[in-house]
């Protein structure tokens, strides 16, 4: 995978469009386009920036290898997400259930693809359950709650 397309997924992944990510990071719009689309190479200060911004490795942009460092940039993306929504604690607490996760297959003999589906299905359930848990005690549900009962 390049470089352009390593950007252009991390950026998709966080749902943000190229000028989002151009007011996040200081990079020109133009600039952005020639790194994703002409595979053009950013300076390093830039290259810093874009990873900062997308959450993701300065190793993972840089390194055309795609086995274990697209799987951790994998990861990144997924806890940048869960912090975005449901901030530092939610990705710590989503970084610790897959590291607990991870456990299960010391010495196992599962292939990667078979863990890989296991941590993919995974991290739906753990975005499903956060999901239902944000719709049923939302701060607003509560202060409604508060305010009634003061009105009696």
């Amino acid at each position: 995978m390049t470089l352009g397309e390593k950007l252009k997924n991390a950026r998709l992944a966080l749902d943000m469009s190229q000028t989002e990510l151009a007011k996040k990071t200081g990079i020109s719009e133009r600039s952005l386009y020639t790194y994703e689309q002409m595979g053009a190479v950013p300076r390093t200060s830039n290259i810093k920036k874009l990873a900062d911004a997308l959450n993701v490795t300065v190793t993972y942009l840089m390194d055309e290898d795609e086995t274990d460092t697209e799987k951790d940039a994998n990861l990144d993306i997924f806890l940048a997400n869960v912090k975005n929504e449901y901030g530092s604690r939610g990705a710590r607490e989503a970084s610790e259930v897959l590291d607990r996760a991870s456990a299960l297959f010391a010495g196992g003999e599962l292939d990667e693809e078979a863990k890989e589906v296991f941590f993919r299905a995974l991290m739906e359930v753990y975005l499903d359950s956060k999901s239902e848990a944000k719709e049923k005690f939302a701060p607003k549900q509560r202060a409604s709650k508060k305010t009634t009962k003061q009105d009696v």
